[in-house]
């Protein structure tokens, strides 16, 4: 099938409106701290949520007003997580939605809410009450760029995409913006994305999809092992495409669920990018595993290991670090028939061989890892199974902007 990358991102499908705008919770103006994405219809909405036993106060009262499976607005915060805020962040984050709601004419429970930001610290919601009136006035078809401005925080770039498909003789469109930099271990990471579509699909279906394709794309990122608070995920479909309604797992899902796990891959690798002082990104492959399970488990422990973070920060071909990653999951495997190879843009340079040390040219190598993309491929030569997974080195300023976020 065709796939068409094009500009937009959340507002490129038909129907949907962003805007971004300071509204007071960052301590600079010059950055945008408020947003909000509007479909003009109702929507078919999905969402998935962390995994931490610890969560923001947004994400009670986004799946709460997700329990009738639809919505037509998102109003998203950064600055303040709103978490460990007790009754104050509950009643602060459904106060978000109602006001939201009252100034877009809608029921509260037709808005959800998301948030990112320092934990711990109550929200100013006097200042995002103010700021609402302007937010929804600024609505627009050409809105995107400044919503997806107003969600970042440590990130260094935006991260948007829109890709457009058909279905029979109709043309869909899905969006997307998403920030993530540090605490990244999804299931998911410090990390929210929203996906906006103009396709016609049913609700369990849309949530079956997106199940489906967060499993082999965000919830393989990560960036330092620390699952956040705040992580969600949300979907709106608002059926503006005229496609055939996708009620069934038929081929027409299937084109679905391929558009949207490639749009997922890249943001989630786009995430994995901008980890928090990352210079390069990550892709692990980990290739004949005995089971997907276990090679996600296997890739995860090593792109999550400080050693070999800092090792492809310093460009140092230090492969035992990459063994001793795999040796300490609860994963088995035979240690004596490992492979072990590096590629990037600079070429591969294969560096173990059954468990064992192969010459290599260390020029070389060091050439190899000084790209800023670097694939770290590890065959277990079990069974048939294979995983990719991502994330990124580990830097001196991670150690800095973590040292000193709050300030």
């Amino acid at each position: 099938m065709d796939i068409k990358y094009i500009g937009g991102g959340v507002t490129a499908p038909n129907g949907f409106l962003a805007s971004g705008i300071y509204c007071g919770l960052k301590k600079s103006n010059l950055q945008k701290d408020l947003a909000l994405i509007y479909s003009e219809v109702p929507a078919a909405a999905a969402g998935m949520y962390t995994k931490n036993k610890v969560k923001g106060a947004p994400i009670y009262i986004t799946k709460e007003h997700l329990t009738n499976k639809k919505a037509q607005a998102i109003i998203i915060n950064s600055g303040n997580a709103n978490t460990c805020n007790g009754d104050d962040g509950l009643h602060k984050a459904e106060k978000m939605t109602s006001l939201q709601a009252k100034e877009l004419k809608l029921k509260a429970d037709d808005v959800l809410v998301a948030s990112t930001g320092v934990i711990g610290v109550p929200l100013n919601i006097d200042a995002i009450k103010d700021g609402i009136p302007l937010l929804t006035e600024k609505l627009s078809k050409d809105g995107s760029n400044d919503a997806s401005l107003a969600i970042m925080t440590t990130d260094t770039f935006q991260k948007q995409l829109a890709l457009e498909f058909f279905i029979g003789d109709k043309k869909v469109t899905i969006g997307s913006m998403a920030k993530g930099s540090g605490m990244i271990e999804p299931n998911m990471g410090t990390m929210l994305s929203f996906i906006t579509t103009d396709l016609s699909i049913s609700p369990k279906l849309l949530t079956d999809a997106l199940k489906s394709s967060v499993t082999v794309t965000y919830n393989r990122v990560s960036v330092d092992g620390d699952t956040s608070t705040n992580d969600m995920i949300l979907i709106l479909a608002n059926g503006l495409a005229e496609n055939p309604t996708i009620t069934e797992k038929d081929e027409n899902y299937d084109a679905f669920l391929k558009v949207l796990t490639e749009l997922n891959t890249i943001m989630a690798k786009n995430i994995a990018k901008d980890g928090e002082g990352a210079t390069k990104l990550l892709e692990c492959q980990i290739i004949g595993a005995k089971s997907e399970e276990d090679a996600v488990v296997l890739g995860k422990s090593v792109i999550n290991s400080s050693l070999v973070k800092t090792a492809m920060f310093g460009s140092d071909a230090n492969w035992g670090r990459i063994l001793c990653a795999l040796g300490y999951t609860k994963i088995d495997f035979d240690p004596e028939k490992v492979d072990v190879s590096f590629e990037s843009p600079a070429g591969t340079i294969n560096v173990c061989e059954a468990g064992s040390s192969l010459p290599f040219d260390e020029d070389m190598a060091k050439k190899v890892l000084s790209e800023n993309e670097i694939i770290i491929k590890v065959n277990l030569f079990l069974g048939d199974y294979s995983a990719y997974v991502w994330g990124c080195d580990l830097s001196y300023e991670y150690v800095k902007i973590n040292g000193d976020y709050r300030s």
